[in-house]
């Protein structure tokens, strides 16, 4: 969760030094951003990598494998997005709430990027993104452990292979015995029986892995940000390549994902009364967005694969509050939304006596 940094107008703002900067008359107070909209697509990979065993050659003989590959390699694979909206400070919108003795102003919260997120009340709790945790690999087998003293004894690889696939059939022929309840030595109940089983399982993948090679696989994540500025038709928004996961955009290796952006020319309404009816000195005052919502349409190549609307801030307008919300009589409590800039909600006491 971002840090809320409060600010005190009874206190002068850590902004208000460069308040006097910006001209004559400007009144001491809290300096803020509001906040333009930011898209977040969290591209889960799987990346699936290929290890050789050491009788890779053998394979076919002695196992009947015939797709077996004798060079390492790494695959990867998209297996969904996901598409959320965070809010970023737009440095276009930078404005002042003045402090002085006329306005029941008694705190400010911003972010710790400087965008406001609310003013006299507790702003609405900024959710982090889930950090992504790979599951636990298991212990990896190591085929030498499960040889036998004729097998480490062999003088060449080709007599090692030979003795490792008699170990494996025997060990197949052992299963077979057990599962059908004629081994020498059956075991007392069904658990050993269970143990010896698995046993005999761990024995045959492990000494499996020299003829047959070591699979693994990984989900990672990726994230590619984009901010929508204006309406696109299929900007180049990253590239994927089987071979190397994401790729530079420039890279013509991978295949392209584009991204398309479409103004739905659809704002929320705000209610009557709110608005200030003249313009704000010197950008001085409570300002909020009023987002514009949009669709954004996701590509893989020319396919269509993921469309999604949202509001954001860049694409609606910016308006002031009524500067008589904040007058002496009045306490106001405003909460922005942090991702779009919006009036989320607001409440009006009187507290005239």
């Amino acid at each position: 969760m971002k840090n809320f940094v409060f600010a005190s107008l009874l206190l002068v703002s850590f902004a208000s030094a460069s308040f006097a900067q910006k001209g004559k008359g400007v009144a001491e107070g809290t300096g803020y951003y509001l906040p333009r909209t930011e898209l977040r697509f969290t591209v889960k990979i799987e990346k699936t990598s290929y290890t050789p065993g050491e009788f890779a050659k053998y394979a076919e003989k002695y196992m009947k494998l015939t797709d077996v590959q004798a060079n390492p390699s790494v695959a990867y694979r998209i297996l969904g997005i996901d598409v959320n909206s965070e809010g970023e400070r737009d440095t276009s919108k930078y404005y002042i709430l003045p402090a002085d003795s006329k306005r029941n102003i008694r705190s400010v919260r911003l972010d710790e990027n400087g965008v406001l997120l609310a003013v006299n009340a507790e702003p609405r709790e900024i959710e982090a993104p889930v950090t992504f945790k790979a599951a636990p690999k298991p212990v990896p087998l190591d085929p030498h452990e499960y040889m036998n003293e004729d097998i480490l004894a062999a003088g060449s690889m080709a007599k090692m292979a030979e003795l490792c696939a008699l170990e494996i059939y025997d060990i197949r022929d052992s299963k077979s015995m057990l599962s059908k309840g004629q081994a020498d030595f059956m075991p007392k109940d069904g658990e050993q029986l269970r143990i010896m089983l698995d046993n005999l399982d761990l024995h045959e993948k492990a000494l499996m892995q020299l003829f047959a090679g070591v699979t693994v696989k990984d989900t990672t994540e990726a994230v590619v940000r984009f901010v929508p500025t204006k309406t696109a038709d299929k900007l180049l928004l990253f590239r994927f390549s089987k071979r190397l996961g994401i790729t530079d955009a420039d890279d013509l290796g991978g295949n392209p994902y584009y991204v398309s952006v479409e103004d739905k020319h659809v704002m929320p309404s705000i209610q009557d009364g709110l608005l200030s009816q003249k313009k704000a000195k010197n950008n001085g005052g409570l300002y909020v967005n009023m987002p514009g919502k949009i669709k954004v349409t996701l590509f893989n190549g020319n396919e269509e694969w993921i469309a999604y609307e949202l509001y954001a801030a860049q694409f609606g307008e910016t308006v002031a509050l009524d500067e008589g919300l904040f007058g002496k009589n009045i306490f106001t409590k405003v909460v922005l939304n942090p991702v779009t800039g919006n009036l989320e909600s607001i409440d009006i006491e009187d507290i005239k006596k």
